[in-house]
C-alpha cells in the first residue's frame, strides 16, 4: 500500500463533529486525520473497532501502567470499563462507551470524577474509485479539578502518541472494504443522513 495512506496528519478541530462544542470549557482538543485508500469502508464504528483490536502491543503496556497507577485513587480502569463492555457488547468499542452513532461519525468516550473525555471518529469524503475519503480522530477533554489538569499535563505526550500510532497501525494492517459492511454501515455514503440511534448522554451530565 502506497506510503500516502499511512500519513497521520495534525489538523484542527472538524467543525462538524458533534464533539466540537460538547463542552463550555476544554483543557484538551486535538484532531489527526489520516486518508482511506479507495474501498475502504467509511463506517465510523467499524473503523473504531478497527482501529483500538488492532493496536500496537506497547499501548496495552501503557495502559496497564496507568490502571496500576490509578486504581488506588478511586478512578476507572480499563479493566473494570471492558468488563463492562464484555456484559453489553453493543454498548462500547474496547473500553470506551458509546455515546452516540451517525452514517459518518461515532462519538466515544467516559466521564470520571477527574476528567471527562470524547473521542470522535468521523468520516468524510466518499469511498468512491476516484474520491477520496479520510478518517479524523479527534478528542476532547474537560477537566474538574486540579487532578484533573495535573493527570491530564502527564498523560497528554502518551495520548498523542497513541492516536497517531493507533492510526498508522491501522493502515499498516489493511482497513476493512466497504464490500464487508452490513446495511446500516453502507449510510455512511449516502447524502441522506439518519437519526442518529442515541443522542442522550453526549454532554456531560452536572454532578
Amino acid at each position: 500500500m502506497s506510503i500516502q495512506y499511512h500519513r497521520v496528519t495534525p489538523v484542527a478541530l472538524p467543525q462538524e463533529s458533534r464533539i466540537a462544542a460538547v463542552y463550555s470549557s476544554v483543557n484538551l482538543a486535538d484532531a489527526y486525520t489520516i486518508e482511506l485508500p479507495p474501498g475502504a469502508s467509511t463506517d465510523p464504528e467499524q473503523l473504531a473497532r478497527f482501529i483500538f483490536s488492532h493496536q500496537p502491543a506497547w499501548i496495552n503496556g501503557l495502559v496497564s501502567v496507568r490502571d496500576a497507577l490509578v486504581a488506588g485513587l478511586g478512578l476507572k480502569t480499563a479493566r473494570q470499563l471492558e468488563s463492562l463492555g464484555a456484559m453489553n457488547k453493543g454498548s462500547r468499542v474496547g473500553f470506551f462507551k458509546i455515546y452516540s452513532t451517525t452514517p459518518t461519525e461515532i462519538v466515544l468516550g467516559e466521564d470520571d470524577k477527574h476528567l471527562d473525555f470524547r473521542l470522535s471518529v468521523l468520516c468524510s469524503g466518499r469511498p468512491l474509485p476516484t474520491g477520496k475519503a479520510h478518517l479524523t480522530m479527534s478528542t476532547v477533554v474537560h477537566c474538574h479539578n486540579r487532578f484533573g489538569r495535573f493527570y491530564l499535563h502527564l498523560i497528554a505526550p502518551f495520548h498523542r502518541l497513541v492516536v497517531q500510532a493507533s492510526l498508522r497501525r491501522a493502515a499498516q494492517v489493511g482497513w476493512p472494504l466497504a464490500s464487508q459492511m452490513p446495511r446500516a454501515c453502507r449510510e455512511a455514503a449516502d447524502p441522506i443522513s439518519r437519526p442518529p440511534h442515541d443522542q442522550v448522554g453526549l454532554h456531560r451530565t452536572e454532578r
